[in-house]
């Protein structure tokens, strides 16, 4: 994964060496997430309109090769790109009449855009956000389906449009800014914003009935991590010792072993006593990768407060929660010298793993929540997963947000994903899993219940937050939280703290607009409190215990 920026239609205020300078540093707002190299590209030709594209890259295929902006070999056109293209050798032998100068999956965009205009995003399979501009005036703009990759676009007063990795490289130069939304493209040429991306559980009265196949949704799962093990530099595991982190960890190893490859690293990250880390031990253990097990303090977790909100962009309570440790573990990850790691996020959504389902009236009502859980990912665990581990330059990867898998997951019956006093939260997903012959994982890690990021670091840790905060937001100050944040008010002392931070960096309506809320459903009779054990189906489980 990189940083793009991009701007049409800036005035011509500048010559071009000054507008060089000026995209450069706002482009360098972004640069932790490319620390491997940086390039800008100036053209002010067109009707004396400034247009710039910007990279910040991390290398993690075609490394030595494929530096950006990336420049088409047969035409003018210019392409900046963050993601990864797991088909390009496949969408490569479509293009045989293109002339190749790199050995990136990205160029392929470059390619089969020259081939058949704004009709090929739909065969990438990747997580990808990228700009083209042809050089006669136009520009093509897409996001990846599922939105794992960030992408904001802006509009200046001068009447320039301004795309960006980060919100941070907009703030100053837009008068507005939204989020670019996952799945749809953007023509300059046509003034469209189309959707590239619309399965059918996208129709609100669509209900699935089919009954889930559990070989095939293994076997779809697997083909997902194999997939995007796709690297020429190291890479490792995210594994929390919760059942999605710990499949993936075990689909992967299984794979290195099966090919007679060096066990993978693994990482974990807690408190001292953690729950997560007795359980991420065991599976290490179980499936041989060479694991490596963090602890934090909580003050080093509070110190990190105001840089993880400058990096995720955001006030929502509980991404700044989980961001914390996995911004802190990210840069231990990134001194070892690892680049790319895989993780487990999208999961809890698609299966109803979160603890709140249990009080889903039926089966129906959960299909809906999950739906929009799903879609509402770009602006909460993809977030989270991105931008506190390319706050290091350390890019994450989510196999179970792969395409085929999700839309698969995404058809099945609802009543399969529902949660009884028989069957467990992602029933389905454990069972798909269960082999006695050859088991994935150990049966209590397989069965285990869902433990949220931010409560099996450490149940210390939420508490700790909420303390900390209170010493700082007083409950005389909460009273008038109306009057100074009238627009989404925050209700706690915590989400008071997070939200004065954010404005004080972010200080625009259009910026607070971008921020999304996670909470459960409170219509289900859920706590208000995102917090996995705030809901009444947690089993306590102490610390000590572990």
């Amino acid at each position: 994964m990189c940083g793009i920026l991009a701007v049409f239609g800036f005035p011509g205020v500048y010559d071009a060496l000054e507008f060089h300078e000026f995209v450069r540093k706002l482009s360098k707002k972004q640069q932790h997430r490319g620390p491997d190299w940086s390039g800008v590209i100036v053209d002010d030709s067109n009707s004396n309109k400034g247009v710039a594209l910007a990279h910040e890259r991390l290398a993690i295929v075609g490394t030595s090769t494929g530096a950006q902006p990336l420049h088409s070999t047969s035409s003018s056109a210019i392409l900046t790109v963050n993601g990864e293209i797991y088909n390009y050798k496949s969408l490569k032998a479509e293009a045989k009449d293109y002339n190749f100068s790199t050995q990136s999956d990205c160029e392929v965009i470059l390619a089969l855009f020259e081939k058949e205009g704004e009709s090929f995003i739909s065969k990438l399979d990747g997580i990808f956000a990228f700009v083209i501009y042809d050089g006669k005036g136009n520009y093509l703009v897409a996001r990846d389906a599922i939105g794992v990759i960030p992408l904001y676009q802006g509009w200046g007063r001068d009447g320039s449009v301004w795309f960006a990795s980060e919100l941070k490289c907009l703030i100053d130069v837009c008068e507005r800014i939204t989020v670019f939304q996952p799945g749809f493209y953007y023509s300059s040429k046509t003034n469209c914003l189309k959707r590239f991306y619309e399965p059918i559980w996208f129709d609100e009265h669509y209900l699935p009935i089919r009954k889930v196949d559990l070989i095939h949704l293994r076997q779809i799962f697997e083909n997902a991590v194999i997939k995007q093990m796709m690297s020429e530099v190291p890479f490792g595991l995210l594994l929390s010792g919760g059942l999605d982190s710990s499949l993936v960890a075990s689909i992967a190893q299984r794979y290195r072993k099966q090919n007679s490859l060096e066990p993978l690293s693994s990482f974990s990250i807690g408190l001292i006593g953690a729950p997560d880390h007795a359980a991420a031990k065991k599976v290490a253990q179980f499936i041989g990768t060479k694991h490596y097990e963090l602890h934090y303090t909580l003050q080093e977790g509070l110190d990190s407060i105001n840089d993880i909100i400058w990096h995720l962009e955001t006030y929502d309570v509980t991404t700044i929660r989980a961001s914390i440790p996995m911004y802190l573990l990210a840069r231990h990850i990134k001194a070892l010298g690892i680049k790319m790691v895989l993780s487990g996020e999208g999961s809890d959504e698609i299966f109803a793993g979160y603890l709140y389902f249990h009080s889903a009236p039926n089966a129906s009502q959960l299909h809906k929540e999950t739906v929009a859980r799903v879609r509402g990912l770009h602006r909460s665990d993809c977030l989270r997963a991105n931008k506190s581990t390319m706050a290091w330059g350390i890019e994450v990867r989510p196999p179970f947000l792969d395409l085929d898998f999700v839309n698969y997951s995404m058809t099945i019956d609802p009543i399969d994903k529902m949660i009884t006093n028989e069957r467990i939260e992602k029933h389905i997903l454990r069972q798909a899993f269960e082999d006695s012959n050859e088991p994935y994982l150990p049966s209590e890690i397989l069965w285990r219940q869902k433990e949220q990021f931010s409560d099996g670091v450490g149940y210390a840790w939420i508490d700790t937050l909420k303390q900390f905060a209170s010493k700082r937001v007083s409950l005389e100050r909460l009273n008038y939280a109306a009057d100074v944040f009238p627009i989404d008010t925050p209700t706690t002392q915590e989400a008071y703290y997070y939200r004065e931070i954010f404005d004080k960096m972010f200080p625009t309506a259009s910026a607070r607009a971008t921020v999304q809320r996670w909470i459960p459903r409170v219509d289900w009779g859920c706590s208000t409190d995102p917090s996995g054990r705030a809901q009444k189906s947690h089993i306590s489980t102490t610390e000590s215990k572990q």
